[in-house]
């Protein structure tokens, strides 16, 4: 089976590296912060595929450069090094990471969904939950009316938001349902790939428990990609077929999950591990 997506060497670097600004920050030297020049190295010559229907977990610790890795990769900050390739996108021969503002915008619109930790951060508060769905479509070209509030519709009615309160704005949900609109809205396009960032953090556990049901019921049911960030093994257990973990920018680990939450090899691993127990 031929890649969907193809990570090589991300790399992503606040403030002025120097010359040995890598080789001294890491999970041996137990910092991200180059003794050198202050410089902090959210994350390094990160490296993975990803397969089509596929869903990766991405596991750490605050501050282990995991979110960062998706930002990059969904446009939200600018890569220091590295490159990305998107099966959809030119066949895959292109870096997406070198795309035109105009290719960045196509490719989020049509071949990407993120749903982020922070309702804030996916949802325009200005817009009702149905005109956050119709903001996505319309980026996406679609100009029917009718046919965007149908499918306006039919999102909220899937990820169990009243439809009765397509009208209404965000503001007014609870955090749980303003999760699934936003849910609604990543996967409005069908896109081929979804991230979603620590998005049961803050939400009470049966909150929690329901919205990883629907994550897991809607990847089934369109047979999406996804990459999960995490720090909560229990949620990469429950989601992802296979799992890389980070410390310190770098990946340490990874595997099939089941293999790493049975058999974790690196000493960070096994920490973490022993924390579901």
């Amino acid at each position: 089976m031929s890649t969907l997506l193809e990570v090589r060497n991300l790399t992503k670097i606040y403030g002025e590296p120097g010359e040995h600004t890598l080789e001294r920050t890491g999970p041996r030297a137990g910092t991200n912060i180059c003794p050198d020049t202050e410089a902090i190295v959210a994350c390094a010559n990160v490296s993975f595929d990803l397969y089509p229907g596929e869903v990766l977990g991405i596991v750490g610790e605050s501050g282990s450069g995991k979110s960062t890795v998706v930002k990059l990769l969904y446009f939200d900050m600018e890569r220091t090094l590295g490159s990305a390739w998107l099966k959809p996108y030119l066949d895959g021969h292109s870096d997406i990471l070198d795309a035109s503002g105009q290719q960045k915008r196509y490719i989020r619109n049509y071949l990407m969904g993120m749903v982020y930790q922070n309702p804030r951060d996916g949802l325009n508060f200005r817009f009702t939950s149905g005109g956050n769905i119709a903001e996505k479509l319309i980026m996406a070209g679609h100009m029917h009316v009718g046919k965007i509030r149908e499918r306006a519709s039919f999102l909220l009615d899937r990820t169990e938001v009243p439809v009765r309160r397509m009208d209404d704005l965000p503001s007014s949900f609870s955090g749980g349902m303003q999760q699934r609109v936003q849910i609604a809205k990543a996967i409005a396009n069908n896109p081929p790939l979804l991230f979603l960032d620590e998005v049961t953090t803050g939400l009470d556990v049966s909150v929690q428990a329901r919205v990883l049901d629907l994550i897991r019921e809607l990847q089934q049911e369109l047979g999406i990609a996804m990459i999960v960030v995490s720090h909560d093994l229990s949620v990469i257990r429950m989601l992802t077929d296979r799992t890389l973990v980070m410390k310190h920018g770098r990946i340490v680990e990874s595997g099939l999950t089941d293999q790493i939450l049975q058999d974790p090899q690196h000493a960070y691993t096994q920490l973490l591990v022993s924390s579901l127990l």
